[in-house]
């Protein structure tokens, strides 16, 4: 059996396949949401209430991520409804795009924290993981969703909304002690890896040579 299979229509929207992805993206979702657990909390207590929705960020992406998998499997073909199509699509782009964001933004602080002595434990290794398989699974299926420029660029905006918030008011995720006095160029770098992971989305999502299939068939 040939590599390419795992990538093809017939894996990827198998029912197994599905309920395997939610088997992993459930949980590790709620996880998600626990791991931030603390720094909910601080950012309630001493941050305008407003920014508590920009600090989960890794969970937020495998939530829109889930979300539209259940969409996908629901109803293969996009909606008749113009507003629900938008809709749709706007939780497609935001998942495609968040999910490869910051799954390699988690995975390269980690890396980063250990070039500058950090020990790695398996707490470190789960997360790295964890995080590079929401990229690759974004990646995998965009292919299958039905969002469209429109879409894609309200998940950028978002996303770059996100970034803002994050840097210009301190609620970015907890960076390792390492990384505290680099926080300008972990500032840049995520800008930066938000416009790759937008570009990565749409050649995902448009590119010839098969990367513009359609879900038109249920699981």
């Amino acid at each position: 059996m040939s590599w390419r299979w795992f990538l093809s229509r017939d894996c990827l929207l198998h029912p197994t396949t599905f309920w395997l992805l939610l088997l992993c993206y459930v949980p590790g979702t709620v996880y998600g949401y626990v791991w931030y657990g603390d720094q909910l909390a601080e950012t309630w207590l001493f941050h305008p209430h407003w920014q508590i929705v920009f600090v989960p960020d890794s969970p937020t992406a495998s939530l829109f991520f889930t979300l539209a998998v259940i969409w996908l499997k629901a109803q293969p073909k996009p909606p008749s409804r113009p507003w629900l199509r938008s809709v749709r699509g706007i939780v497609e782009a935001l998942g495609v795009v968040t999910s490869i964001k910051y799954g390699v933004w988690a995975t390269a602080v980690i890396f980063a924290s250990a070039a500058q002595g950090t020990v790695l434990v398996w707490e470190h290794w789960m997360l790295v993981i964890g995080h590079l398989a929401m990229a690759l699974c974004a990646l995998a299926y965009a292919r299958f969703f039905s969002f469209r420029s429109s879409a894609l660029a309200a998940a950028a905006a978002w996303t770059f909304l996100n970034d803002t918030v994050d840097y210009r008011f301190g609620v970015f995720p907890w960076l390792p002690d390492t990384l505290m006095d680099d926080l300008t160029a972990v500032c840049l770098f995520t800008f930066c890896l938000t416009a790759l992971s937008v570009a990565l989305a749409a050649a995902a999502r448009w590119l010839p040579g098969g990367m513009r299939e359609r879900a038109g068939q249920p699981f």
